[in-house]
C-alpha cells in the first residue's frame, strides 16, 4: 500500500498491474534482469526510493544484462526514428555539423569494433563536441574500465528516464 505523501505520478507506478509496470521499466532499460528488480521491491514511496533502487540494481548486472540494455540503445548522432526520447536525449548532435556528424559516426564505429557494444553515454545535457571527446578518450580505455564507464553511463540515463516516468505518469 502507498503512502499518502507518495507523488501522484510514483503512486499510479505503483499500483500499474505487473505486465504494464514491467513494460514501462524496460522501455527505461531494456536489462529484463534490472526491470525485475525494480518491479519487485514496489511499492516505492519516494521517487529517491525508486532512483536508488535502480543504482542498487545496476550494481548487480551481469555482463549478459549490461549487454541487453546497450542492446535498447541506438548510437549517438542516430537516435531511433519515432523515439521522442530517444531524440531529446540526443538533443545535443542534432544541430551539429556535417563534419561532427560524420565524424561521431566513424568513431562510433570504431567503439564498436574495439568493445562489442554501441558507445553508451548519458548524452542528456551535452553538445555533440563533448559526446565526440568522450568518445576519443573512452576509445582508449580497457575493457574492464570502459564496462565499468557504461554502467556508470547507464545508471545515469535511467535515473532521468525514471524520474521522467514518474513525472510523465503524473500528467492526466
Amino acid at each position: 500500500m502507498t503512502s499518502t505523501s507518495t507523488p501522484p505520478g510514483l503512486a499510479r507506478f505503483n499500483a500499474l498491474g505487473e505486465s504494464a509496470a514491467l513494460a514501462a521499466l524496460r522501455e527505461a532499460c531494456a536489462s529484463t534482469t534490472w526491470a525485475k528488480r525494480l518491479l519487485a521491491a514496489r511499492p516505492y514511496a519516494t521517487t529517491e526510493e525508486l532512483l536508488a533502487a535502480s543504482d542498487s540494481a545496476m550494481t548487480g548486472l551481469s555482463d549478459e544484462d549490461l549487454a541487453e540494455a546497450m542492446a535498447g540503445h541506438p548510437p549517438i548522432g542516430r537516435p531511433r526514428p519515432g523515439d521522442p526520447a530517444s531524440a531529446r536525449e540526443q538533443r545535443g548532435m542534432a544541430g551539429a555539423s556535417p563534419k561532427l556528424q560524420a565524424e561521431m559516426l566513424e568513431l562510433n564505429l570504431a567503439y564498436q569494433e574495439r568493445f562489442g557494444h554501441v558507445f553508451l553515454i548519458c548524452a542528456t545535457g551535452r553538445t555533440g563536441e563533448q559526446m565526440r571527446d568522450a568518445a576519443r578518450e573512452r576509445l582508449g580505455s580497457t575493457p574492464e574500465r570502459e564496462r565499468e564507464t557504461v554502467r556508470t553511463e547507464l545508471g545515469l540515463i535511467n535515473r532521468l528516464r525514471l524520474a521522467r516516468l514518474v513525472e510523465e505518469d503524473a500528467r492526466p
